[in-house]
């Protein structure tokens, strides 16, 4: 999918290409490619003069790899957005293409973006830009725009697992908790801990894709203040991500107390059992013993005064330790 955006009264305006006459016709600010197709990347290429490097969506750790202009004065990012998704929250890569000083280009003053499937945050972007006249001046102000959006998104999912993890908590601190509850809030705050976890990589991933645009000199002196201003919201999730961080471990050790507990309720009844009957294995065994003379064995009520003796050495010892409280 080959999507343009332009400026038109201060807002960004959405057209959707399908052919490369379709893109001669436009002067945009923001060129988006989702999952581009080879014949998309041609016109790209016809039109524009650009090449999109077979490599672009590559894995690439390496900030050398990641954040480099090349000799034609393109920039060259690659960033990664997140996707807070109910079955399975990922990061997505994207690519980030603009020349903002050979002019000689036609791709001079135009953002390319690159990413294999559609991303909340740009969806949200192109909402408010369309709704807000002025939020958008040129290309460098989408791109940052589109970082600042990261970050609002990244700390509207922060809130969403506070509030999961406030929940989780009253259900741990209630008391009651049993193995198949243990198992369920188990999954629930292993899920929490990496939604958090990506959070955090993912701001960081923006934290060093708004340093590389400060240090490459590309941004204006409104801009630039927005790019520190980005990077201040960053240093305040990172915090908040550690205080969740914090709490998760808080709701594991608890977690794992109860269940501690609850084994140990299980030994001590199996400990209680085994005192209490201690007394008739004793009785039984002197019954059972081959001496010649027992006075009990030739007894007419012999044997239901041994069975007797046995209960009531059994009932005893359980009578007390209930008395105590041991058995609760």
């Amino acid at each position: 999918m080959l999507n343009i955006f332009s400026l038109a009264n201060g807002r960004l305006v959405q057209e959707e290409i399908e052919s490369l006459e379709e893109l001669a016709r436009f002067q945009p600010i923001w060129v988006d490619l989702q999952s581009p197709t080879a014949q998309e990347k041609r016109w790209i290429k016809q039109h524009y003069g650009l090449s999109i490097p077979e490599d672009v969506m590559d894995e690439d750790i390496e900030e050398s790899a990641r954040f480099y202009e090349e000799d034609n004065g393109e920039l060259h990012l690659r960033s990664d957005f997140l996707v807070d998704d109910d079955e399975e929250p990922r990061s997505v890569r994207v690519a980030f293409i603009v020349n903002q000083h050979n002019t000689e280009l036609k791709s001079c003053g135009v953002l390319f973006s690159i990413h294999d499937e559609d991303i909340p945050v740009f969806r949200l972007l192109r909402m408010r830009a369309r709704r807000a006249p002025g939020l958008i001046d040129d290309a460098k102000d989408v791109l940052l725009a589109l970082f600042d959006t990261d970050v609002e998104y990244s700390a509207d999912t922060l809130e969403g697992i506070y509030d999961d993890l406030k929940e989780v908590s009253v259900r741990v601190l209630d008391g009651n908790v049993s193995d198949d509850y243990a198992q369920s809030v188990l999954a629930d705050i292993a899920w929490q801990e990496d939604l958090n976890g990506r959070i955090r990589r993912n701001m960081l991933d923006t934290r060093r894709a708004v340093s590389f645009m400060m240090r490459s000199k590309m941004l204006g002196a409104e801009q630039f203040e927005d790019a520190r201003q980005i990077l201040r919201d960053i240093e305040s999730l990172d915090s908040h991500t550690q205080f969740l961080f914090d709490k998760i471990n808080f709701l594991m050790d608890a977690l794992v107390g109860f269940l501690n507990i609850n084994q140990n309720k299980i030994i001590k009844i199996f400990s209680v059992a085994s005192v209490a009957l201690l007394p008739p294995t004793l009785i039984a065994s002197v019954y059972g013993m081959n001496f010649t003379f027992m006075p009990e064995v030739e007894w007419k009520y012999g044997y239901p005064y041994a069975i007797a003796l046995m209960v009531a050495s059994a009932l005893g010892p359980m009578l007390y330790f209930r008395k105590r409280g041991w058995l609760k």
